[in-house]
């Protein structure tokens, strides 16, 4: 079922399939992102504690092996709204001028300034959500066993509560990545040539190269290659900044001119080639660039952490009509880097809760809960630019 409908949307299955190609547990699968299918998650059977089963009951010392995560693509995220999962944007279409009459008078004839002429205004909507749960259960008693004293147990406890918001965190941020796959595998569906640079065909057509993935690779061509696509990137940011149709899609056959001013650009770039960039490039130039005011992000890997430059993703997006389409399977290698308007994608949260039941006096623990709707928010009429090393 697409999420694109008024009904709430489970996120898990789609959640659980993207971090395990994110974690390295499966390699990359392709992934429709516009229906999620279940996938079967493993669980803990080890271990001798009679509750957890993952725990001994007699420890000397005891290291909590935990550590606040701290997730990647803050920049995608939008205002929080708790009252609900409708968002409309209001778009204006630019207008053919007009003669002006001013200088043709006629004796006689009166001109007309009440013409009616109406401004072009496009409603989009955004609606629908994907919610997620998490649960832990808190024992209180049986656990006791252990540790040797209670700052052991509320060390354990403490730790347990990083564990579960950095779970909840790379949840997250793997539909922060299933977003920036949405956006690159549309783009490609849409076959826009505006939108879909492809660097080394450029590098070869201006240069008479005949250079590939490999060979660019070679210390006597990364170099000079590195600072054309620094000069590249820099070109399509000035562009993005114009008031054009330019990278973006068209809808309704309405001529909406979008600009993006370079403190509006988000630049997410292969981690690989944006620190080969400022090794090379910037080190060389005066700094004060357009990556000083963009908001710039390396990003290790899109979509699986096995294969950082693939992206394998059935988008979904908005077509011509102005209507939700879903795309074809896409599987796409070598892609080094997206840049796009802020408003282009991100994502909401809202009725973001952690609750608690009531204390079972029975069994001594009780479940912690935490809800959220998180609804991914994608604007292909905004601009966007997706860069492949090919």
């Amino acid at each position: 079922m697409s999420v694109n409908t008024m009904s709430k949307q489970q996120a898990y299955a789609l959640i659980n399939a993207i971090h395990q190609e994110a974690t390295g547990q499966v390699s990359i699968q392709p992934t429709d992102l516009s229906s999620f299918i279940s996938v079967a998650q493993a669980t803990l059977q080890s271990g001798y504690e009679n509750t957890l089963n993952a725990i001994t009951q007699v420890l000397q010392r005891t290291i909590i092996a935990v550590r606040p995560y701290d997730e990647k693509f803050k920049g995608l995220q939008m205002s929080a709204d708790s009252w609900g999962g409708i968002i409309r944007k209001i778009n204006f279409a630019d207008r053919e001028s007009i003669a002006d009459p001013t200088h043709e008078t006629v004796e006689g004839q009166s001109i007309d300034q009440y013409t009616v002429r109406k401004p072009k205004v496009i409603e989009t909507r955004y609606v629908g959500s994907d919610v997620y749960m998490g649960s832990y259960t808190i024992y209180r008693e049986q656990l006791k066993t252990a540790f040797e004293n209670e700052a052991n147990f509320g060390s354990f406890i403490t730790g347990l509560m990083t564990h579960f918001a950095n779970e909840r965190k790379q949840w997250l941020e793997s539909l922060k990545r299933s977003l920036l796959a949405n956006t690159i595998a549309a783009k490609a569906d849409i076959n826009d040539a505006d939108s879909n640079i492809h660097l080394l065909t450029e590098y070869n057509a201006l240069t008479g190269l005949s250079l590939t993935a490999t060979t660019v690779m070679q210390p006597a061509n990364y170099k000079p290659f590195m600072q054309w696509v620094y000069s590249r990137v820099s070109e399509i940011s000035r562009l993005m900044s114009e008031r054009s149709e330019l990278f973006q899609q068209k809808i309704t056959n309405y001529p909406i001119m979008r600009h993006t001013d370079v403190r509006d650009q988000r630049v997410y770039m292969s981690a690989k080639f944006l620190d080969s960039m400022d090794a090379m490039v910037l080190a060389d130039t005066y700094h004060d660039n357009f990556l000083r005011y963009a908001d710039v992000e390396a990003v290790t890997y899109w979509q699986a952490i096995r294969n950082p430059l693939q992206v394998s993703a059935t988008p979904v997006y908005i077509d011509a009509a102005g209507a939700v389409k879903t795309g074809e399977a896409q599987v796409l290698s070598n892609v080094i880097g997206v840049m796009f308007d802020r408003d282009a994608m991100g994502y909401n949260i809202y009725n973001d809760v952690i609750e608690t039941s009531p204390y079972n006096a029975k069994g001594q623990y009780y479940n912690m809960f935490a809800h959220m709707d998180i609804q991914l928010q994608n604007d292909l009429t905004e601009k966007a630019v997706v860069l492949y090393l090919d």
